[in-house]
């Protein structure tokens, strides 16, 4: 693709820092878009020009209002927004350590979230041109694949923010033919999220953040315009919903 922009959601997160260094290198991206909530993302460096968002739904709102300039010039979106654990919680082992705040805060972070940056990003990605909308989601979001049981609130938010951008698809079809939405599973990617649970995963399956921004960029290139949802990982496998 030529002559496209790229809009970064989430964009101080690893993954996200990623995906701006290789599309700042690609010849083709004219420009990329750089929304975090970091104080000093205020400077514009190189193709990058860097939004502050605190993720409220006002925020989110004036965001995309400020963006109808860029209406059908934003090919390429990456929503990198999702909670795991913090310095306060950790996930689920057992049923006994559901707790509704944790519930909350999953739901909202991974949830609700990306969500409402589909909902206010309509009106943007509205046009002619063919425009990929990549969400991260995660495999323990699927239902079917759920065999071990356990992160209640992470799985719980996850399954719902595939149910959403399914539903989204859907009616960006009728609106917007040319968007292409995919709910995007990186793997074990180390990054802080994943920090806590790595000591268990295989060396050759604990992947650099730059490895994944690459995947999902080529993932992002050859997948079909079908109008349709898609639920793929990092090796553009499918997966179950």
């Amino acid at each position: 693709m030529s002559n496209f922009h790229g809009l970064v959601i989430g964009a101080s997160s690893a993954i996200g820092q990623a995906i701006l260094d290789i599309l700042e290198q690609d010849p083709n991206c004219n420009g990329i878009i750089a929304v975090s909530r970091s104080e000093n993302s205020q400077q514009n460096i190189g193709k990058v020009s860097f939004i502050q968002c605190d993720y409220q739904q006002e925020s989110i709102e004036n965001v995309c209002q400020n963006l109808t300039s860029w209406q059908g010039k934003i090919h390429k979106v990456f929503i990198c927004n999702g909670l795991l654990h913090d310095e306060t919680m950790q996930p689920e082992r057992k049923i006994e350590s559901v707790n509704a705040a944790q519930m909350a805060a999953s739901f909202q972070a991974n949830s609700i979230t990306p969500m409402l940056w589909l909902k206010s990003l309509l009106p943007v990605l509205n046009g002619s041109s063919a425009t990929q909308v990549a969400v991260f989601s995660a495999r323990v979001g699927s239902i079917s694949d759920n065999k071990m049981g356990g992160w209640y609130s992470y799985r719980a938010s996850k399954a719902a923010l595939n149910m959403l951008i399914q539903t989204s698809a859907v009616e960006y079809a009728r609106r917007a033919k040319n968007v292409k939405f995919i709910a995007f599973h990186p793997g074990t990617t180390d990054t802080p999220l994943s920090q806590p649970f790595q000591r268990s995963v295989p060396q050759d399956k604990l992947f650099t953040p730059s490895f994944v921004a690459q995947q999902l960029l080529t993932l992002m290139n050859t997948i079909p315009m079908d109008n349709q949802a898609a639920y793929m990982d990092w090796n553009h496998q499918e997966i179950k919903w």
